[in-house]
């Protein structure tokens, strides 16, 4: 296989933007979903349709991991210390921050105890102190993998990768709750998780060649999985117990849409304006700090300024929620990377 670098990284950081920006969409939109019956189904199908539109942000995020690690040599050691130094630091300060958010919002009590109180905070961190720091769990223990699974992309062929990723899509297929009966008793979980789009976000950047046609079936694939997606989920909810079924990142309605996606990233060209450019470039220096904080924005958006899906027409209030959160994390983030010597560490950059 190839180890050469992506072309022009510009792709890459509007990616990743898109996929941030995609992650706050969906967590202001998850909590009018969670009210299936409680709201007006036109309500709830919009909070289900944006649910749908923006299903591809975390699938997409390891994808541009493994576009932009796989190919590289490390030394294992340096790899690793640089690698979870700059994740690890900001995850504790962040975790500790909700933890506090948590005792301020009075869901968990400190009691005078200081060992029961060291061990509800070892708790908070061991399962994770907010909804959304699943995927830092989930980005470590890739961070360990990647040593082990970059050595196998650099030097694997062309059809070596793509027998991987076709046991990687046969895998996710037959776990598949409706069809997890006819799953066969070989076990081919090894071909299993996140680790497939480590090799997919590789694969498609450095063996998949510009073509108009390709982006004209990459629009078509995406809006029908959208549609989908969007239905099938209401019929789902109505009718079924399997509520989540086609978000499940690890599903292939997922795995299609999250390659439609960074497909038409990878070849969509936008001219921005200079000023937007630059205002882009300076967000990406802080996109993990702003994922790390929105939830806390979130929180405080909701509650007391009554900021959410609520305050107008779903349509519209969702996506400026997600808007106003974006803005006031990034702002956040780069107040906090300020600070003198541990700024930079703590907002993530």
């Amino acid at each position: 296989m190839t180890t050469a670098k992506p072309q022009n990284l510009d792709w890459i950081n509007s990616l990743r933007l898109i996929a941030l920006f995609a992650v706050i969409v969906l967590h202001v939109s998850a909590i009018p979903l969670g009210q299936y019956g409680h709201l007006p189904v036109a309500t709830w199908l919009t909070a289900d349709f944006y649910n749908a539109l923006v299903r591809f942000a975390v699938p997409v995020f390891v994808m541009i991991t493994g576009a932009l690690l796989l190919h590289r040599e490390y030394e294992l050691g340096d790899f690793l210390k640089k690698r979870l130094s700059r994740v690890v630091v900001p995850f504790l300060f962040w975790s500790l921050v909700y933890v506090g958010y948590s005792w301020y919002n009075e869901e968990i009590t400190f009691n005078g105890s200081a060992w029961a109180n060291i061990k509800q905070v070892l708790h908070q961190l061991k399962y994770g102190s907010s909804y959304h720091l699943w995927y830092v769990y989930m980005l470590i223990g890739l961070y360990f993998f990647i040593p082990v699974i970059g050595k196998f992309v650099r030097n694997a062929t062309k059809p070596e990768i793509e027998y991987f990723l076709v046991m990687w899509l046969i895998t996710m297929i037959i776990t598949q709750p409706l069809v997890s009966r006819f799953n066969p008793q070989v076990d081919l979980h090894y071909f299993a998780g996140y680790a497939g789009y480590l090799v997919l976000g590789h694969y498609l950047t450095f063996n998949v060649k510009y073509s108009r046609r390709l982006v004209v079936w990459m629009w078509i694939l995406v809006m029908m999985l959208v549609i989908m997606i969007t239905g099938g989920t209401y019929l789902l909810y109505k009718y079924t117990a399997l509520i989540t079924l086609l978000y499940e990142p690890s599903g292939p309605a997922i795995a299609l849409l999250a390659s439609g996606v960074f497909l038409l990233g990878r070849f969509t060209k936008l001219q921005l304006p200079a000023v937007l450019l630059k205002a882009k470039n300076f967000a990406c220096k802080y996109n993990f700090g702003i994922y790390l904080s929105h939830a806390l924005v979130l929180y405080f958006l909701d509650d007391p300024l009554g900021i959410s899906f609520k305050w107008c027409l779903p349509l519209i209030s969702i996506p400026i929620t997600a808007i106003i959160c974006f803005i006031l994390s990034l702002l956040l983030v780069w107040l906090l990377s300020r600070l003198p010597v541990v700024g930079k560490w703590l907002a993530g950059t």
